[in-house]
């Protein structure tokens, strides 16, 4: 495991790649609240994407983003392609937020974004759709359960009091 990702000084600090392969710094999102969450296509919380994407227009111009970056650790469910995935997405959900291409979310083989989400939170990721928020500084600042949707109340109390 790379160490020196899990001690990086903020979310700035990564460059990844958007799920058509182009490198992007995370340092592009400077100034935003950021929610950054493993997804995956064929899991029973899959239909959150609906409720993300009608969260995401109508926040994004109060300074919101959403980073989608699927995974595959849990049980299979997100097997596509990064092209296959963005379809899906695209037609199924019309998800309009940044998606970014297949990452490991946990284990040896764990992103190293990831190893700095999980080290920021000293939680590990539990399933698909655990959210990460990310403060206006790019530093992490709470992680949401799976379950748990970005509507409801005290989360959605929580953005709201960073944006």
């Amino acid at each position: 495991m790379d160490t020196s990702k899990a001690q990086a000084a903020s979310l700035y600090d990564f460059t990844v790649q958007d799920i058509n392969g182009k490198e992007v710094s995370l340092a592009d999102f400077k100034g935003k609240v950021v929610i950054v969450l493993n997804v995956a296509s064929k899991c029973g919380l899959t239909p959150q994407y609906d409720g993300l994407e009608k969260f995401y227009e109508a926040h994004k111009d109060k300074g919101l983003v959403i980073l989608g970056f699927p995974a595959n650790n849990f049980m299979g469910q997100e097997p596509g392609s990064n092209e296959q995935i963005a379809t899906f997405c695209r037609t199924t959900y019309g998800v309009s937020f940044p998606m970014f291409s297949k990452v490991s979310v946990k284990g040896n083989d764990m992103a190293p974004l990831y190893q700095y989400l999980t080290a920021a939170t000293g939680e590990e990721v539990t399933w698909n759709f655990q959210k990460f928020i990310v403060n206006r500084e790019g530093k992490v600042v709470k992680s949401v359960s799976p379950r748990t949707l970005v509507t409801e109340p005290e989360v959605l109390k929580f953005i709201e009091g960073l944006l």
